[in-house]
């Protein structure tokens, strides 16, 4: 007669064992709400809300600002002729209403216009063979051929390679509006450091345009007005953040995805 088999209990490593097996597949859903809800917490504030607009602020205190440093001519000194209301170094007779002192407003004319075309087809091609034998080798050819190999033909390679690559880019962008930009820095030579910032809100999208670079002030036209073509080291921005642009953009687990897969 055989006895039963009895069970005995689990022990305490072995039941934790088992309970942490069944947790990981929700601390793995935990752990991925957790890195999509990095942003959440303005976004859930946002709700039903349009987007607030950035508050005017200094550049100059914000993280990362630099004042521009770039070559300069020798300065000319300034004199002044006797009997003479002409200031040698001036720029004008008459004083000029225009931009040129920091903190000036002037207002800058965007007019981009861009398209290309570009067409790409490359193809390319190449086959190699190379044999090599000893047919006559102070006699080590027959030890060779005793061997069941051919003298004449002991080492024989090819290779072939092909590749064809086509590319095709298509591009049109228009933008035509103003924007006023603020004077941040005079420069030695006096050529004007300008940025500008321009936020628009329509219903739930704010639209943002941002303005900078280095303009001569002899390029400003009378009406205080300057093209957005004659501003150097310029940097234009236009963009927007909202409803809309959320709809456009990825989920975050996607991007994140995108970065960290090979394949």
């Amino acid at each position: 007669m055989t006895m039963p088999a009895i069970r005995r209990p689990a022990s305490g490593s072995a039941m934790f064992a088992r309970s942490q097996h069944s947790l990981r597949p929700l601390l793995i859903v935990a752990a991925g709400l957790s890195v999509a809800a990095c942003g959440a917490p303005d976004r859930l504030r946002n709700v039903g809300r349009a987007p607030q607009l950035s508050a005017v602020e200094n550049p100059q205190t914000q993280p990362g600002y630099r004042p521009v440093s770039m070559p300069m001519p020798e300065p000319q000194p300034i004199s002044h002729n006797p009997n003479s209301l002409w200031r040698n170094g001036s720029r004008a007779f008459f004083r000029d209403q225009r931009a040129q002192r920091v903190g000036d407003i002037l207002t800058v004319k965007v007019k981009f216009q861009d398209q290309a075309n570009v067409q790409n087809t490359t193809n390319q091609s190449r086959t190699g063979s190379q044999t090599m034998g000893t047919p006559s080798l102070f006699g080590a050819e027959r030890l060779i051929a005793r061997t069941g190999a051919d003298p004449a033909s002991l080492v024989s390679t090819t290779g072939t390679n092909s590749n064809e690559g086509k590319g095709t880019v298509t591009r049109s962008e228009t933008l035509a509006t103003n924007v006023a930009a603020v004077v941040m820095q005079v420069l030695p030579n006096g050529n004007l450091v300008l940025e500008g910032k321009q936020e628009v809100r329509v219903n739930f999208e704010v639209r943002e345009l941002i303005v900078a670079g280095v303009v001569r002030p002899e390029d400003i036209e009378s009406d205080n007005t300057i093209d957005s073509n004659k501003i150097a080291q310029a940097r234009i921005g236009y963009g927007g953040r909202g409803q809309i642009t959320d709809q456009q953009q990825p989920r975050y687990g996607q991007q994140v995805l995108d970065v960290l897969l090979p394949f």
